[in-house]
């Protein structure tokens, strides 16, 4: 089954709010940005503003569509196949960006960083879905 999802890309300056997850059996760590399923009948940025509020109780601003890309991938040994729809945001709350440790997602518990770009750029961590930095930098060259 194809499942259609929303994530959410916020910077703080050159660093990407992002959840960090852990794949048992490939034995990695990875990072993803904030979001989640989106429900039948419900436009994406509907369901990314729901997502912020249940993750973190935070209002979204500046919602823009980056992209969609197609995610077939692997997790704890299983397939998954999903449609992520891509937007770039901001939190309202400017006070969030002065957060060292933003927290963990508020239904589950995961882990929630400042992730720099930086790392992911140089190999140091895993980004995910796959496509989402050809959304988010610039093309080589035009910096």
């Amino acid at each position: 089954m194809i499942r259609p999802v929303v994530l959410g890309v916020v910077r703080r300056g050159d660093d990407l709010l992002v959840l960090v997850g852990h794949d048992a059996v490939k034995g990695e760590t990875f990072h993803r940005p904030l979001g989640g399923g989106i429900e039948f009948g419900e436009l994406s940025e509907d369901a990314l503003r729901r997502e912020f509020r249940e993750e973190l109780a935070v209002e979204l601003t500046d919602v823009v569509r980056l992209g969609v890309v197609e995610n077939v991938f692997e997790f704890e040994g299983r397939p998954g196949h999903e449609i992520d729809v891509l937007y770039s945001a901001s939190i309202a709350d400017p006070s969030f960006y002065e957060r060292r440790d933003p927290g963990p997602i508020l239904d589950e518990g995961t882990p929630v960083r400042w992730l720099p770009i930086a790392d992911v750029v140089a190999g140091n961590a895993v980004l995910y879905p796959t496509g989402l930095l050809d959304l988010i930098l610039p093309p080589e060259g035009c910096q």
